[in-house]
């Protein structure tokens, strides 16, 4: 039984308010994601900021939805550079910067044991 007062709602952002309320993930989750980053050299850290590096756009959505969750903000994204992927195919490089400074994650301690200070896009030659 409803109210007398009971009016359903006619706002038609109502469904997509849900659709963004469901698609937020956990903070657990979110550095899980981040910390593969770190581990496969597509995320590397300098100080409070974090350098995104992918071919994939829809990984630089999942980037900006995991910097959210954890409390960051992401400063820019740039496509930065086209790269061969094969002999027959470019594809654009993007760059996402951001911003995380909440004293609650570990995400720093864990790049500084398992990251690199270079990403895996980087053209300068590794030293062995």
């Amino acid at each position: 039984m409803t109210s007398p007062s009971f009016k359903p709602s006619l706002n038609p952002l109502l469904p997509v308010e849900l659709e963004t309320i469901k698609a937020k993930m956990l903070p657990p989750v979110a550095q899980k994601k981040m910390q593969g980053w770190i581990r496969s050299r597509h995320l590397v850290c300098s100080g409070h900021f974090f350098v995104f590096e992918t071919v994939d756009y829809s990984a630089v959505e999942r980037f900006t939805e995991c910097v959210t969750v954890l409390g960051g903000t992401l400063i820019s994204v740039e496509p930065i550079d086209k790269i061969w992927m094969g002999g027959h195919r470019q594809v654009i490089l993007y760059q996402a910067k951001a911003s995380l400074h909440t004293p609650c994650h570990d995400l720093r301690h864990y790049w500084v044991k398992y990251g690199s200070f270079r990403t895996r896009f980087d053209g300068r030659e590794s030293i062995s």
